[in-house]
């Protein structure tokens, strides 16, 4: 879905004698860095009050790894940040943490599918895009440092 919304973007623009321009946005390891205390706070704006609250805040703590390799055993040691990959709230709790990032993006559209993030800008003046999509790049890049996440 996420190509056909792009595709959909750039022929539009095409049809609008526009020039546009994609930039793909590759997130480092995101599901293991998302910060809890942020992904709390965005779940209590989001309206998880409460028991629901709880457990999810539960759910995120007293959570330790370790590696077992060839009989030998490393020391536990905590997860302090990320969600844990392969179970079904992962992705969930993924998307709602990236989700405010909409908001930021003032003249440019973004796709999100799960760490993947397309941004698209279209203008009929190429300075103009070239300002523009520099302009949301800065924005965006304020909300990965804001939110403690890194790009590939």
């Amino acid at each position: 879905m996420a190509v056909l919304e792009m595709t959909d973007k750039i022929n539009e623009a095409m049809e609008n004698n526009q020039f546009s321009i994609r930039v793909f946005v590759d997130l480092s390891k995101a599901f293991d860095t998302l910060n809890h205390n942020i992904l709390l706070n965005k779940l209590y704006y989001y309206g998880i009050r409460g028991v629901a609250y709880e457990w999810f805040k539960s759910y995120l703590s007293n959570r330790y790894q370790y590696v077992h390799f060839n009989g030998y055993s490393s020391s536990r040691l905590p997860i302090m940040c990320g969600v844990p990959q392969g179970s079904i709230l992962g992705p969930s709790l993924f998307l709602i943490y990236i989700n405010d990032i909409c908001h930021v993006a003032k003249m440019s559209h973004l796709i999100l599918f799960a760490d993947d993030t397309n941004i698209f800008v279209a203008d009929y003046n190429l300075n103009n895009l070239i300002c523009n999509i520099n302009y949301e790049l800065q924005l965006i890049s304020e909300w990965f440092q804001v939110n403690v996440l890194k790009r590939k």
